[in-house]
């Protein structure tokens, strides 16, 4: 029992009585039991696992066609049309032929109908990804002696390779060809990528998403926006420049387009222009109207359906030499096994892709689960998203993640489960199987186009940043160094600075939180702090303490410093002084107090005389998320400290992880509710002020009497 007499005379009687936790079990113990679970094997639990792995088999049978039918059917049909010009058009980024995108969007969309959790997102071709995608396939081609620049159809050959005679036989590439082996670079990454996604599925670790903020997320969406619409400025110009890899990428490649300007195309400029005028124009009414709007305008598929006519019968191709999709085949490839050697040499590049796809899929699941009310399991949001990597990459497929854009017009267009996916696998289908050869004369400056205005949320982000920065000026520096480190150095670069600083960020703010000294509201049982509230007067002879944040290693000295500077003794050093000159040297003398510089809790510290004299410190543990090794060995230095001096130290609030940790590390009994931890430990601010005052009254008496 926990409550004072005091507190339970003022209580009317009532006595608060703390119920025993069950004793943990032991770790043999634990593990045979959960060995126990994982062996045990029946007809049920076979059930319930393939359940779990496919949702689908659950929520299908509960399915109501009259209610929920059309919607999917039309949302379906929406995204399918979307999907195509999108994922012929995100080939550009990738490095790769329109084909595979066309491959990757089918698969993606039926795996994730049969194991995703959200009911509106939409899994396929994400521009970031195929940003990051591109930049490893050309990193690996100019490795194997291939011209990345020369990735279509145009004034020079599409296969052609460059210096290629001595390196092609050391990798085994005889019969492959620049397509070719881009395909296995994206496929390899592809895959160990998919691998990492569903190793954190089955580890539980989709909470490491989490720690992705959103500045960080924004600002990573913003600076790999710059780097695409960089890297599209060559195909809006019909200009033929080295894809620059490595730090400096964008900066590089805008100081090649300076030069090569003068050698633009003129018909894939006026192209360009005209198509991006249309598409502009198209986005804006559609935000504008969009409430008048059933289903969202087709613009990209209507652009590049008519741009498709034009430079077909215009011939712009043989007569201007602009570059062109090219043959587009039918049907589906024999599937290929991911080739082991480029795999290792692709690890560290998927890390980075599994994190951002993981990201992205995770928050935005969390996001449409959160505005439509229904949840969804975050493991298992990675187990599907990395099984459309996994499984796609023996089908000639690269990363896929969710897309925020598409998800949108998902939900928009009526979407009620998931079964709109599968309709939109079935319009890419009837595109991979028929419709994809019409498609041989679409000029790359048109789907250059397509790519950059789908960033335009994306880069109208920055205008968030002086409202981030009103709120919080470290997420609003997270956000800048992410972009501008993306610009700048590279994707990968700016991902690792926002983790960096982002991680930074969160140590800094629990290294130093607010401190403060509370005090009572008249006779009531409120305490707070008097820099925020009028009228508070100090409990005579009790120090009641604060701390608004975790007590660890990084923080410890910080916690010290305030408590010292704020009640006007520094405990440590005056025990130490006590012992060497005996117990003449009084308890309440001022000591000197290092670190008076605060930061926020400093305010309070004008309140406190010099020279306070007290018998008893009252620390308010209810914002004590947690103790470490180093937070426990500190009160219980202070307790020794305060012990020496005459001074009592009492814990108020403590949480159950808090008051299990002080039990475990000795600060009190071995059995809870034991006299230890009934005379430390009290259950309100209020209840621990009061015992001090009684067990101070005792001494008085006692001494008195003697």
């Amino acid at each position: 029992m926990e409550a004072s007499p005091e507190c339970t005379q003022q209580g009317r009687g009532l006595a608060l009585v703390r119920r025993r936790p069950p004793a943990p079990p032991g770790l043999r113990e634990a593990l045979k039991a959960r060995l126990r679970r994982s062996c045990s094997c029946s007809v049920q639990g076979a059930w319930a696992l393939l359940q779990n792995l496919l949702p689908a088999t659950r929520w299908l049978r509960q399915y109501q066609p009259r209610e929920d039918l059309a919607g999917d059917v039309v949302s379906g049909l929406v995204i399918g049309i979307i999907l195509v010009p999108q994922a012929i058009a995100y080939s550009l980024l990738a490095g790769l032929q329109p084909i595979y995108s066309l491959y990757t969007s089918f698969f993606a969309n039926l795996i994730y109908f049969l194991m995703g959790t959200s009911r509106h997102v939409s899994v396929g071709i994400f521009s970031l990804l195929c940003l990051m995608v591109g930049q490893v396939v050309d990193r690996e081609l100019l490795k194997a002696g291939f011209d990345p620049a020369q990735d279509g159809p145009g004034p020079g050959a599409n296969r052609s390779a460059l210096n290629a005679s001595a390196t092609i036989p050391a990798l085994g590439l005889q019969d492959c060809s620049r397509d070719c082996y881009a395909i296995r670079v994206a496929t390899a990454l592809t895959l160990l990528a998919g691998v990492y996604q569903v190793l954190m599925g089955i580890l539980g670790l989709g909470f490491v998403s989490a720690y992705l903020s959103q500045p960080l997320l924004d600002g990573f969406a913003m600076g790999a926006s710059v780097t695409i619409l960089t890297s599209q400025l060559r195909h809006l110009l019909g200009v033929r420049v080295p894809r620059h890899q490595g730090p400096g990428l964008v900066v590089s490649t805008w100081l090649s387009l300076l030069r090569t300007a003068g050698q633009a195309n003129l018909c894939d400029v006026l192209t360009s222009a005209a198509c991006l005028a249309v598409l502009l124009a198209a986005k804006e009414l559609s935000d504008r109207y969009r409430q008048h709007l059933k289903v969202p305008l087709p613009a990209e598929l209507l652009v590049i359906g008519a741009a498709t006519l034009v430079s077909h019968f215009g011939q712009f191709h043989e007569r201007f030499g602009s570059s062109v999709a090219g043959d587009i085949p039918t049907g589906f490839m024999a599937p290929h096994v991911p080739d082991p050697a480029l795999v290792w040499r692709v690890a560290l590049d998927a890390a980075s892709l599994a994190l951002v796809g993981s990201a992205f899929s995770i928050s935005l699941a969390e996001m449409f689960a959160r505005s439509h009310g229904y949840s969804v399991r975050a493991n298992q949001e990675l187990l599907a998203v990395g099984c459309c990597n996994v499984l796609p990459a023996f089908f000639h497929c690269f990363a896929t993640s969710a897309a925020l854009a598409k998800s949108l017009v998902k939900t928009a267009t009526g979407c009620r489960t998931q079964l709109s996916s599968a309709v939109s696998a079935a319009v890419v289908l009837l595109v991979v199987l028929a419709l994809a050869p019409l498609f041989r004369d679409l000029q790359r400056s048109v789907l250059a186009c397509v790519i950059i205005v789908s960033l335009r949320g994306a880069l109208r982000k920055v205008r968030d940043v002086p409202r981030l920065w009103r709120l919080s000026p470290a997420d609003a520096l997270v956000w800048v160094a992410t972009a501008a480190t993306c610009v700048l150095v590279s994707t990968e670069a700016g991902l690792l600075a926002g983790i960096l600083l982002s991680l930074l960020s969160l140590a800094g703010r629990t290294r130093h939180p607010h401190a403060a000294l509370l005090a009572r509201a008249g006779d009531s049982s409120f305490y707070g702090d008097p820099a925020e509230f009028e009228g508070l007067v100090p409990e005579p002879g009790v120090q009641v303490f604060r701390f608004t944040g975790p007590l660890y290693y990084a923080n410890k000295d910080f916690f010290l410093r305030s408590l010292y500077s704020l009640t006007g003794l520094n405990a440590g050093y005056a025990a130490a002084r006590r012992k060497e000159r005996g117990p003449g040297v009084g308890a309440g003398e001022a000591e000197p107090v290092e670190g008076r510089d605060l930061g926020p809790g400093s305010s309070t510290a004008a309140l406190v005389p010099s020279a306070t004299r007290f018998h008893a410190v009252v620390i308010d543990c209810a914002p004590l998320l947690f103790l470490d090794a180093a937070g426990l060995a500190t009160l219980q230095d202070l307790r020794r400290d305060y012990g020496a001096l005459g001074i009592t130290l009492l814990l108020a609030c403590c949480g159950p992880s808090v008051r299990d940790t002080l039990r475990r590390g000795g600060f009190l009994g071995e059995d809870p509710g034991d006299a230890a931890e009934e005379g430390q430990l009290f259950p309100s601010v209020h209840c621990a002020v009061q015992a001090a005052q009684a067990r101070c009254q005792e001494l008085v008496a006692a001494n008195y009497t003697l």
